[in-house]
């Protein structure tokens, strides 16, 4: 019996050693075919600075970052009244071809097709960002609106003014009047690290002041969401997946310790709803854009005057496409096929990260530029331009400088003849757009798109919240009836 148990015992044993020398060859063999396998203690260069500041160190207690940020975001509600819009096409009297351009019969056919637009309400959020009442939130959450109100979390309402808007970063500033009122402090953008945490504070979906959590998933993207309402869009988004939804839009986005280091913008959805990623405005091309609309009523937005590629395809910096010769650019040596790489020392990759980098400028302003050309890196000092082309600083653009002419408030004594409670006077049509209208002087305008006019300030309010082509309507001193012209604003 024990010879027995004797031999199933070696027989183990061998089977055991040829079970182990197996396994070594295979992992022999596939280390050698494939390559070395993981060593124990070792580290990938990547890991190089992991645990000397190891993400792990960062609370997951968000309750201090939220208690300090919720009393400073805010319910901004709007509403854009009933208002009569019309095409650009006028309807033609059945004489038109027999009395060419000067039909007298078209005025009583109906001119231009009008259609009335019902009153609108929505709401967003936004972030106080002084004591005495300074508001950002975003452009497309109080576009065209006719009256914008705030609501803070303690319930208090407020009658808000627009101080300024800019399309191409869908930014705004708005003002409420108080004092000691609490605001957000601003963090810096650049910052921000890949998969730090972040809250996002609004009011989503109609409710109270919400608060959610997320990652910072990506940074300096480009969604083309902006185009919508600019021509020239500045778009360089911090990506995350904090739930954000309608509503939310103009809201802030924090880091753990409470401060303003985005302002949310956008969603990536099918459905109009949250689905996982969300886009906020770095908070340094906020605060450089906010301070320009307070102290200049605009944005001073500067170009460096290169073209390059709308999908990256460099892995060196950004590839420069043309050079316009009355640029910036080609002012400093930059040259077509030069590679972009380095903004005031910060390297760049991308086109949404060298708009970011230039977008904190203005025109004037000297950076310097690193590059490549021929495999050799270069550097030049660029003095930016503005959009024209020279270095002067943009002015608030009044609306009723395009109309052009000669305005003026009717006078009390002439209202009350006509039976109006007041009216703007086109004392002369001038070179602008009222030339263009077919209006003659002395016209009283009474209403626009059927929104009283009752003064310079009602036709400059209502002007600001129109778009494409509007009806004035009015009458000529001395003359009886009623007369309508179209103005298209887009020309």
């Amino acid at each position: 019996m024990s010879q027995t148990v004797k031999q199933i015992s070696i027989t183990v044993a061998i089977s055991a050693c040829t079970a182990l020398l197996s396994i070594w060859g295979y992992n022999s063999y596939m280390e050698n075919k494939y390559g070395a396998v993981q060593e124990a203690g070792k580290l990938p260069v990547n890991y190089a600075k992991f645990f000397d500041n190891s993400p792990a160190t960062e609370t997951a207690d968000f309750s201090a970052a939220a208690t300090a940020a919720t009393p400073a975001v805010v319910h901004i509600k709007t509403k854009t009244k009933a208002r009569q819009v019309t095409n650009n096409l006028p309807r033609r009297s059945p004489f038109s071809d027999f009395f060419g351009g000067d039909d007298p019969f078209e005025e009583f056919f109906g001119g231009p097709r009008v259609r009335t637009i019902p009153e609108q309400r929505a709401s967003g959020s936004g972030v106080i960002i002084s004591d005495d009442g300074f508001i950002v939130t975003n452009n497309h959450v109080i576009d065209g609106a006719d009256e914008i109100n705030v609501t803070l979390p303690n319930k208090k309402t407020y009658k808000a003014t627009m101080i300024g808007t800019d399309p191409s970063s869908d930014l705004a500033v708005i003002k409420i009047e108080g004092k000691g009122l609490p605001y957000l402090v601003y963090g810096n953008s650049d910052d921000v690290k890949l998969g730090q945490w972040v809250l996002a504070i609004g009011y989503p979906l109609s409710l109270d002041v919400t608060v959610t959590a997320g990652i910072v998933s990506a940074k300096a993207r480009s969604i083309g969401i902006n185009r919508q309402q600019s021509d020239r869009p500045i778009e360089s988004f911090i990506q995350t997946d904090a739930a954000v939804n309608q509503g939310n839009s103009g809201g802030a986005l924090i880091n753990t310790k409470g401060e303003l280091i985005g302002i949310n913008s956008a969603i990536a959805s099918s459905n109009g709803g949250f689905i996982g990623y969300s886009y906020a405005i770095p908070v340094n091309i906020v605060r450089k854009h906010v301070n320009d609309i307070i102290k200049f009523g605009a944005v001073q937005r500067a170009f460096i005057g290169i073209s390059y590629p709308t999908e990256d395809n460099n892995e060196e910096g950004v590839l420069v496409l043309d050079v316009p010769t009355d640029g910036a650019a080609a002012a400093a040596g930059i040259k077509k096929d030069d590679i972009i790489t380095k903004i005031n020392g910060v390297s760049i990759k991308t086109g949404p990260e060298l708009q970011e980098q230039v977008a904190r400028y203005k025109p004037g302003d000297k950076i310097s530029v690193t590059f490549k050309r021929g495999g050799k890196e270069l550097l030049a000092q660029v003095t930016l331009r503005n959009k024209v082309g020279t270095t002067n600083l943009v002015k608030a653009e009044n609306i009723l400088d395009k109309l052009g002419g000669e305005l003026e408030n009717l006078d009390k004594k002439t209202a009350a003849a006509n039976d109006v409670a007041g009216g703007v006077v086109v004392k002369k049509v001038g070179e602008g757009l009222l030339k263009k209208s077919r209006m003659q002087e002395n016209f009283v305008i009474t209403s626009l798109n059927g929104t009283e006019i009752k003064n310079m300030d009602d036709l400059s309010n209502a002007l600001k919240n129109a778009k494409g082509t509007v009806m004035l309507k009015g009458f000529y001193i001395g003359y009886e009836g009623t007369y309508g012209y179209p103005l298209n604003l887009s020309e």
